[in-house]
């Protein structure tokens, strides 16, 4: 087994790290969630009183989550792969196409997302946004920070996943 770098092993932690971390703090919106989601429930089944926020703060919470969870997920190899052809093959041929999947695809459509959606955040930032089909009127631009940040979280896990890869396709074996 090859000995990598101490400071590509540094970068890489580094860099797992923030995902690792950002996946466990996100997971805690999971009880905001179940929580609005219960309170709807009782309130409308059992004191037939149903609420006007619940729908509103279920699904910002539940894209929330389901977003900025997405960098823990390629951290952890929660994505969806074609198994019946990669599972198969060598750890080098693995890591080769992994590296030229992320410089091809990946990379440049996490830069164009993160680029449209900061513009997209960006602009109802600075119109005070808000639900208009609610009476709740919620805000909606904190919601819409959450695709660039994701942008930038998955970015920052691609460096790490791409370092990953490159390395299993010099040396044939996994990080």
């Amino acid at each position: 087994m090859s000995t990598p770098p101490s400071s590509l092993l540094a970068v890489i932690r580094g860099l797992d790290a923030v995902s690792i971390w950002s996946g466990r703090i996100v997971a805690w919106l999971i009880v905001p969630m179940v929580l609005s989601l219960v309170y709807e429930v009782v309130a409308r089944y059992v004191f037939d009183a149903p609420t006007i926020w619940a729908y509103d703060m279920t699904f910002m919470l539940y894209g929330s989550l389901f977003m900025l969870g997405s960098a823990y997920t390629l951290q952890r190899g929660g994505h969806i792969r074609t198994d019946n052809f990669y599972a198969g093959w060598s750890e080098r041929r693995k890591g080769w196409t992994d590296a030229a999947c992320y410089l091809v695809l990946f990379f440049p459509a996490i830069v164009i997302f993160t680029v449209l959606s900061w513009d997209y955040f960006a602009r109802s930032w600075a119109q005070s946004e808000r639900i208009v089909t609610s009476p709740w009127m919620a805000p909606v631009y904190p919601f819409k920070a959450t695709m660039p940040l994701t942008g930038l979280l998955l970015f920052l896990q691609g460096i790490s996943e791409f370092m990953k890869s490159v390395w299993a396709g010099l040396h044939g074996e996994r990080l």
